[in-house]
């Protein structure tokens, strides 16, 4: 396509090819789908972080409204490069075949307030504390049992550890964490109209949780649900 899309924001588009590179570093080939709605004002990026099991999103406002819908799927790395921070935009590269995840996204609609979740500081402290359990745990294996399948399975029970009083497993936590969707809240960060950036929180819709941030939000199917098709509103998180 190579359409150049102008933002608002260069701090946005700062914070989007953060997101883009922490993606990259976890999987070189790792593909995004970009989503725009005609005449709407913002464009969402959604990636899938191997391991995590969720899927990410890092939406950036525009310039000005998309004429034409975008939905299409692309190289993260050759969006990557094609972000100018200094003229705030980004060149839309071609179309690549899909991964299977870029097919079923969150729903678009319909998220509703989940109470329990702790707050960003506690969020923070209870993936470090999971983080030093696993290498102590690790550690303590002794040579016979030091395996990658051991390794895993402690992991997985760590991570599948449900946070506070809710249903959101560490994992997903993790995710925001090393993407960087966790950080405080920096002063530059525009409040735009009508109101300042959205507090961290987590939502629910049909078989669907997500937890919203300042810098981006992750989303993953709730245990044992169903889940919906369609696309996460293209709005600003």
């Amino acid at each position: 396509m190579n359409d150049r899309l102008h933002c608002a924001d260069s701090g946005e588009v700062a914070d989007l090819a953060a997101f883009l590179g922490r993606l990259v570093h976890y999987d070189r080939a790792a593909a995004v789908r970009l989503q725009a709605r005609a005449g709407g004002g913002a464009l969402a990026v959604f990636g899938r972080p191997p391991s995590f099991e969720v899927l990410a999103v890092r939406t950036v406002r525009l310039a000005a409204p998309v004429g034409t819908p975008l939905d299409l799927t692309v190289s993260a790395g050759e969006l990557l490069e094609s972000v100018d921070e200094g003229a705030a935009s980004v060149v839309v590269p071609g179309p690549v075949t899909g991964p299977p995840w870029a097919g079923v996204l969150p729903p678009r609609g319909g998220w509703e307030p989940v109470a329990g979740l702790p707050g960003p500081e506690a969020m923070r402290a209870a993936v470090a504390g999971a983080v030093a359990e696993f290498r102590a745990r690790d550690e303590a294996l002794p040579p016979q049992q030091r395996t990658r399948s051991e390794r895993d399975r402690i992991g997985r029970e760590i991570w599948s550890r449900t946070l506070g009083d809710t249903e959101l497993p560490l994992r997903a936590v993790h995710a925001a964490q090393s993407l960087g969707f966790l950080r405080p809240v920096r002063a530059s960060v525009p409040a735009g109209p009508p109101a300042a950036p959205a507090p961290v929180a987590l939502l629910a819709s049909g078989g669907w949780l997500r937890l919203r941030t300042p810098y981006g939000s992750v989303a993953m199917r709730r245990p044992g649900g169903t889940g919906g098709l369609g696309a996460l509103l293209v709005r600003p998180v």
